[in-house]
């Protein structure tokens, strides 16, 4: 029971870039196309997430880009000593929405909405890895206003609140197979989890063609209060153990620090590169208060280690009408050997990306982007299970996701 909470809480506060139990990074079209680089690139209001310092350097006074992403993740897992299979297929829909204005020359206000995980993992019931998780289903909306000041005109820097809100619904068996509670499961739903943290950035161009960009993005800790926990299927005998309670838990999600740069090599050409550091080691336990007296509260080791993520893109403009992206990035896993668990099957991966725009009127155009992420082929096992049983095999797992959205300026 201790296990499976700490679980469920882990996948709700993984990252704010989780779908489905990958991390896959969908915050705009223009910029995902771009190897999802951002941070020195000044294309759009989508710039409102990726560096709010450079809604400053927008030419239009008002700027509204909104997306939305078909996300496709499979997994397969297989051991061959037992000879277990299992697939997970699903599908998520992220979607965004940015806007900035131009208050006067110097400044500028913006505002970002934007799901940073909000797909499902569905494994087919009851199978070997149950008792770690049947499926969950994660939601989430980050809500980001911020600012931008212009010191001259080559320096400016911008930032604001983060609020998170989001829920989480979970579903594992009490058990292995075998024991003696059969498939009794169990659901745990959490809802109006929410938090706050804070996001400052500043730009710097040391010439018409290069542009230098930093970004931190603060530690969020997500407070779940109240969360229920429903069981189902268990035999009389344990029902007056494993029956319906509460829990209350708190758990850090990572600060981020990006940096970068872009290039303009033509007029038509621009090349960019961003460098992402994610403070994972902050996060080595989760710790899980449980409101039921006969189960004990928990302490459960995660020994996170920090990540990076190197990203590059670039982008031609052919004509008036057309503009062409492509990118690439590699990320790197924050989970150690002997903490890979089904419910966040996560390793190193690599992103080949891609997509265009197409300009209606000076106005008014239309993104279209693609990402294929692909995971590196991992024997991996989670050595952490109460009874001190371990859980292994190999994982193969992708993400295909078109996405398309819609800028507008004046």
């Amino acid at each position: 029971m201790r296990k499976l909470l700490s679980l469920t809480l882990m996948a709700l506060a993984s990252s704010t870039a989780f779908a489905g139990g990958y991390r896959v990074s969908i915050q705009g079209q223009k910029q995902l196309a771009m190897g999802h680089t951002g941070v020195a690139v000044v294309n759009s209001a989508e710039v409102a997430f990726f560096n709010p310092a450079g809604m400053a350097y927008l030419d239009k006074k008002f700027n509204l880009s909104v997306g939305a992403n078909a996300l496709f993740s499979k997994t397969r897992f297989q051991n061959s000593e037992y000879n277990w299979t299992a697939s997970s297929d699903n599908v998520g829909t992220p979607f965004n929405v940015y806007a900035t204005y131009k208050l006067n020359d110097w400044l500028t206000a913006g505002l970002a909405i934007y799901t940073p995980y909000g797909s499902a993992v569905e494994w087919d019931q009851d199978w070997q890895g149950a008792h770690l998780v049947n499926n969950i289903d994660l939601q989430a909306i980050f809500i980001q206003p911020s600012i931008s000041i212009r010191v001259g005109e080559h320096f400016s820097i911008g930032g604001g609140p983060i609020y998170a809100t989001g829920s989480v619904n979970f579903n594992r068996n009490l058990q292995p197979a075998g024991g003696f509670l059969g498939n009794a499961d169990v659901t745990i739903d959490g809802t109006g989890i929410s938090a706050w943290g804070y996001n400052v950035g500043m730009m710097f161009n040391p010439t018409e063609d290069i542009r230098l960009g930093l970004n931190y993005r603060s530690e969020i800790t997500m407070e779940a209060r109240d969360g229920d926990a429903t069981f189902a299927d268990v035999p009389a005998v344990a029902q007056g153990i494993f029956s319906n309670t509460k829990f209350d838990a708190d758990l850090p999600l990572p600060a981020e620090l990006t940096v970068g740069f872009s290039y303009k090599v033509t007029d038509k050409w621009l090349v960019a590169f961003d460098y992402n550091y994610a403070l994972w080691s902050a996060y080595k336990s989760l710790d899980v208060d449980f409101e039921k007296p006969e189960i004990p509260d928990s302490h459960n080791p995660r020994n996170y280690k920090n990540a990076s993520t190197y990203r590059f893109g670039t982008q031609y403009m052919a004509n008036d009408k057309f503009t062409f992206r492509a990118g690439y990035y590699i990320d790197e896993s924050p989970v150690q050997d002997g903490y890979f668990a089904p419910e966040t099957p996560r390793n190193d991966s690599m992103g080949f990306t891609g997509g265009l725009t197409y300009q209606f009127t000076s106005k008014l155009g239309v993104d279209l982007s693609f990402l294929y992420l692909h995971f590196d082929e991992i024997d991996n096992s989670y050595d952490y299970y109460p009874d001190g049983s371990t859980f292994g095999g190999t994982y193969k797992s992708s993400v295909f996701s078109p996405g398309v959205g819609v800028t507008y300026n004046f």
